[in-house]
């Protein structure tokens, strides 16, 4: 029998993304549906290029017009460092040119970074996915200005394909997590109230560095492959976490163990079809069933139905998997309420 600690968790997104231009311009064109799933890389958003094409042109040409400036500066430094060799010019005058090619080589070099930030600029013009995920609702439609760090995004992203789950356990459980996690990963089903027999399996993958003081309890996190993508943000779901797998447990049906005056216990039909009140201490219970840790064996039979017709060493009949009382019993009670009937009447 597994050792569980069960909790509520809320599904959240592997990872989100929303998603903002980077300049101003018209937004000419949107490459997706609402609600579509999307690759990293695909195209998402195209904003009017035109005037950064137009500024990219520019830089382009002030780095043509400044790059044959250059050569002619180098060039003209190359004749007058033969020139002062032979003392033909002044040496003022030759470091006056070399000078002139060096601010020439400065300024081609600020417009090939002039060229490569208009290149960057035109890109932020097409806006492609930076996850694989799903596009929610388009918040901006075509047509409008969009601008810079705008306070809202053009779409939200988010990656559901892996998810993570988190959840909150007491602060008393965080020396058994930390101590199984030692051992290995720990496993995490998550399952919904409708659909009990088909939990999600993962694994648990973050604990949280500090316990909420306000709520005494630790958050944890699962990450689920949702590979049939059954798990969605937003979801409350149960979640429970397996810290290990009790060998040899004696198990029971819940519904059997009854609570009496003298604490809980359970019927045990002996051999005879007699039963014997048994008293049991219940570890813990999981899924309908009760893990017994004292006052059973393995391989007794108990009642699991109809315990109130029962009381000790009643005996008992079990017909179509149903217990009740044996012949002769009821034959003696209904004798018993028919004389009681009988007195009632003469008196």
């Amino acid at each position: 029998m597994p050792l569980q600690i069960r909790a509520v968790g809320n599904v959240e997104a592997y990872s989100t993304v929303a998603v903002k231009s980077q300049v101003t311009g018209v937004l000419t064109q949107a490459h997706f549906k609402e609600g579509q799933n999307v690759k990293k890389g695909q195209l998402l958003f195209t904003i009017d290029p035109r005037p950064f094409e137009a500024t990219l042109k520019q830089a382009e040409a002030n780095l043509a017009r400044d790059t044959a400036q250059l050569q002619n500066s180098r060039e003209q430094a190359r004749r007058y460092a033969e020139l002062v060799k032979k003392q033909y010019v002044s040496q003022e005058q030759y470091d006056q040119i070399r000078a002139n090619a060096d601010a020439a080589e400065a300024v081609v070099q600020a417009d090939q970074a002039a060229v490569e930030n208009a290149k960057v600029q035109l890109s932020y013009c097409y806006i492609f996915s930076p996850i694989d995920g799903q596009v929610g609702s388009l918040l901006v439609n075509e047509g409008n200005l969009v601008r810079v760090n705008d306070g809202t995004p053009l779409v939200v992203i988010n990656q559901i394909t892996p998810i993570n789950v988190t959840f909150s356990v007491p602060e008393q459980n965080l020396a058994d997590i930390r101590r199984h996690m030692a051992t290995g990963s720990l496993k995490v089903a998550a399952q919904f109230q409708a659909d009990e027999g088909r939990p999600e399996q993962g694994n648990l993958a973050f604990v949280d560095n500090a316990v909420d003081r306000t709520t005494g309890t630790i958050k944890l996190k699962a990450e689920f492959k949702n590979g049939e993508r059954r798990l969605w943000p937003g979801q409350f779901i149960n979640v429970a976490l397996t810290l290990s797998t009790q060998l040899d447990a004696v198990v029971v049906p819940s519904e059997a163990v009854q609570v009496g005056q003298e604490g809980q216990h359970v019927f045990v039909v002996k051999p005879d079809n007699s039963v014997e009140v048994r008293p049991v201490v219940v570890a813990r219970t999981n899924e309908g069933e009760a893990v017994i840790a004292k006052g059973l064996q393995a391989g007794e039979q108990i009642v699991r139905e109809g315990q109130f017709l029962l009381g000790p060493g009643s005996r008992i009949e079990v017909k179509d998997g149903k217990v009740t009382e044996a012949g002769e019993q009821k034959r003696e009670k209904g004798e018993r309420r028919k004389s009681k009937a009988q007195e009632r009447s003469a008196s």
